[in-house]
C-alpha cells in the first residue's frame, strides 16, 4: 500500500521529490491552484495570484510589473478521508490513502507588454487504497487500489494589448499514469465485458460463477503508474480592467489530447478464484481531462479589501461517459474489452473569496468553493470516489522581505456520503494545505 504516495510526476527533477495522484476535489480537478487563489475559494480569473495563474487564466500573469521576474515554489498536502461500508452486512473499510504530497513551481518575466515563463503543476487525479482483508477485496487476499495522476509542464504567454485589455495563452505538455488493482465477482467482471477474441475469450465463460476475479496493473514505483501516456493541452484567457477598482476575466481550458495509457506487454494480469492466472497488457482507451470555461471578476472595495468571484463550467459529460480498457493476453492470446459506465454530469463551480490587507506585511484570505457532485450515485465506484462538493477555505500571506513573500492556505471539504448502485455507502471528506514562497527579481 502506498499510503503516503506522492502526487503527480511534474518533471524529471520533481520526480526526485514527489509524484503520484490526488484525491478529487472538483471532480478530478483541483479546487484551486496556488495558496493565494485557494485561500480565496479558488477564485482566479481576475486577480494576481502569482505564477499559478498559468494553470487557470494565463492573462492574469500580465498583472505583474514591467521589467520584473517572479519565481514561485509551492508545496501542497492533500488529506482525504474516504470510507466505504455496507452497514446491513456489518462491513466497512477505510481508505489508507490519507496524505498526498504535491509540489509545483513557476517562473515568469515581464518585458514591456509581453509576459512569458514556464511552470509545472498538477492537473488532477483520483484514487483510494483498501487493504487485502477489506470486503472490497472480495476474499481475493490482495489489496485493491487505484491511483490516477495527471500533470503538466506549462508554457504561458500574456500580452497587454492596451492599458485595459490583456490576453494570454498556454501550451501544455501533459502526462497521465494509472495504477489499478480491482476485485469483483466473476459475474460483475463479466458484466463489464463488451467484446473478446482469441483463446482468452473462451476462458471467460467459466469465470462468470467465480466468487472473485481481478484485474491488476500497479508498479512499485512511487513516482509513476503502471499505465502511462503523454499528450498536450492548451488554454486561452483575457482580463479587462473596467476601471481602477474593477477587473473582469475569462478563460477556456481545452479538453486534453492525451494518448491511450498503456502498460508494458506483460505488466497487467487477470486472475480469478480457482487458479485462473493470465498476464498481458492493459490499454486505457481515450482517457481525457475535461474542458473548463470560467468567467470572473474582482473589486478592490477599499485599499485593504479585495473581493473576487468566479463561475466555472467543467465539461465532464464529454470526457467521462465511460472508462474503457482493453486487455491483450500475452499467455493465452486474444483480447478482452471492458467498459465501466461513468455518465458524469457537467459541473458548475462557484468560487467566492476575499483578501484583507491587515498591514503592510500581512494579508488574510477566506472563501468558499461551491459545487455539485458530477457522478450519478449509481456509477460511483469505491476506487474512484470523486464526490466532494463544497469547500471552505482560509489563507494568509506574509511579506518576509522586499523581494520575498510566503503564502499558505487550508481547504476543508465537509463529508459527502453517497450510495453506489452496488449498495456501498461511500463517504469522502478532505483537509488540504498549500504553501508557497515567492521571490521577485
Amino acid at each position: 500500500m502506498k499510503a503516503s504516495r506522492k502526487l503527480f510526476l511534474l518533471t524529471p527533477l520533481c520526480a526526485l521529490l514527489a509524484a503520484g495522484s490526488a484525491h478529487a476535489t472538483n471532480g478530478m480537478l483541483m479546487e484551486g491552484y496556488g495558496p493565494i487563489s485557494t485561500g480565496m475559494g479558488g477564485a482566479s480569473q481576475a486577480i494576481d495570484h502569482g505564477n499559478a495563474g498559468m494553470a487557470q487564466n494565463p492573462a492574469t500573469l500580465g498583472m505583474m510589473a514591467d521589467g520584473t521576474a517572479r519565481l514561485d515554489v509551492a508545496f501542497g498536502i492533500l488529506g482525504p478521508d474516504v470510507n466505504s461500508s455496507m452497514p446491513a452486512f456489518g462491513m466497512s473499510a477505510k481508505s489508507g490513502g490519507t496524505s498526498y504530497l504535491m509540489p509545483a513551481f513557476g517562473y515568469t518575466r515581464r518585458s514591456g507588454a509581453l509576459t512569458y515563463g514556464l511552470g509545472m503543476f498538477a492537473q488532477g487525479g483520483m484514487g483510494t487504497e483498501y487493504d487485502a482483508t477489506s470486503f472490497l477485496a472480495m476474499g481475493s487476499g490482495s489489496p485493491v487500489r487505484s491511483e490516477l495522476g495527471v500533470g503538466n509542464v506549462i508554457f504561458p504567454v500574456a500580452y497587454q494589448v492596451n492599458s485595459n485589455l490583456t490576453v494570454g495563452a498556454t501550451l501544455k505538455f501533459m502526462w497521465s499514469s494509472l495504477d489499478m488493482r480491482m476485485a469483483a465477482s466473476g459475474a460483475q467482471l463479466a458484466g463489464m465485458v463488451t467484446g473478446a477474441s482469441g483463446n482468452i475469450a473462451g476462458a471467460l465463460a467459466p469465470l462468470g460463477g467465480a466468487p472473485w476475479a481481478r484485474i491488476d496493473f500497479s508498479d512499485s514505483n512511487d513516482f509513476t503508474g503502471a499505465a502511462k501516456s503523454t499528450g498536450f493541452g492548451a488554454a486561452l484567457g483575457m482580463t479587462y480592467k473596467v476601471n481602477k477598482d474593477v477587473t473582469m476575466g475569462a478563460s477556456y481550458q481545452f479538453k486534453s489530447a492525451l494518448d491511450d495509457m498503456k502498460t508494458a506487454a506483460s505488466d497487467a494480469s487477470m486472475t480469478a478464484f480457482g487458479g485462473f492466472v493470465d498476464n498481458g497488457q492493459i490499454t486505457v482507451i481515450d482517457f481525457q481531462m475535461p474542458s473548463v470555461f470560467a468567467v470572473g471578476g474582482s473589486w478592490q472595495a477599499s485599499p485593504a479589501l479585495l473581493l473576487a468571484a468566479d463561475l466555472k463550467y467543467i465539461g465532464w459529460t464529454d470526457a467521462m461517459q465511460s472508462f474503457k480498457m482493453r486487455y491483450d493476453s500475452a499467455i493465452m492470446g486474444g483480447s478482452v474489452d471492458f467498459a465501466m459506465p461513468q455518465n458524469w454530469k457537467d459541473q458548475t463551480v462557484l468560487n467566492l473569496g476575499m483578501a484583507w490587507k491587515a498591514n503592510e506585511a500581512l494579508t488574510l484570505r477566506a472563501g468558499v468553493n461551491l459545487a455539485d457532485n458530477p457522478i450519478p450515485d449509481t456509477f460511483v465506484n469505491p476506487l474512484f470516489p470523486a464526490t466532494v462538493k463544497n469547500h471552505v477555505t482560509l489563507g494568509l500571506g506574509y511579506q518576509v522581505s522586499k523581494a520575498g513573500a510566503f503564502n499558505m492556505s487550508v481547504t476543508m471539504a465537509p463529508k459527502v456520503t453517497v450510495t453506489s448502485g452496488a449498495g456501498v455507502d461511500i463517504s469522502h471528506a478532505q483537509t488540504n494545505w498549500q504553501f508557497m514562497y515567492s521571490h521577485s527579481f
